[in-house]
């Protein structure tokens, strides 16, 4: 007689975020070989997804759509090419800068610790006047040991003081994190 087993595997991949399920009937002497290789093969077709798919991630997890245009400020050339690249491919748009004056479906400013707090909170205002909606806005800072690095706090202050609410870090790359703000009454 054959028992039937199940077995859940979970998806990390953003993009995938559901299980699967496994249904395995097989002696107990085959099972655990025969989970191994299902869930092998399992493993291996989403890591191929993710990497197929990577260039987005950044961006879709950013909140950014197809045809949304994104303003960058405070660019320097210390930013992640990267990050820059990802959202213009997501989007299909190239970013746009400080000196555009028509509305934006999204925000992304770069800061260094060593910008005065102030300029920020200034920038904030001035990015949020254009942002269509509840569109996404970001703060880009270096990670903690890295040049430029900036306090969540400094960055929590300089919204506060624009009206905003600064969410918690997010890793976007090796050397950026990301702190979204949200409108007061938005959530954090």
């Amino acid at each position: 007689m054959h028992t039937s087993y199940i077995y859940r595997a979970y998806s990390h991949v953003s993009q995938f975020p559901h299980a699967v399920d496994l249904r395995v009937k097989n002696s107990k002497s085959r099972l655990k070989r025969d989970w191994y290789s299902h869930f092998s093969i399992i493993a291996d077709m989403l890591k191929n997804v993710s990497d197929t798919t990577n260039t987005d991630n950044v961006a879709m997890e950013l909140g950014f759509q197809p045809g949304d245009v994104v303003q960058e400020w405070l660019w320097d050339d210390d930013v992640d090419d990267s990050i820059r690249e990802s959202i213009e491919e997501l989007t299909g748009e190239d970013l746009v800068d400080e000196e555009y004056d028509s509305s934006v479906d999204g925000v992304i400013i770069w800061w260094r610790d060593g910008d005065a707090e102030d300029e920020l909170s200034d920038t904030i205002m001035d990015a949020g006047g254009l942002l269509e909606g509840d569109g996404p806005f970001w703060v880009i800072t270096p990670k903690p040991g890295r040049d430029g690095q900036a306090g969540s706090n400094t960055v929590q202050n300089a919204a506060k003081g624009a009206g905003m609410n600064a969410g918690t870090p997010v890793t976007l790359s090796n050397d950026w994190n990301g702190i979204q703000l949200r409108a007061f009454g938005h959530g954090h």
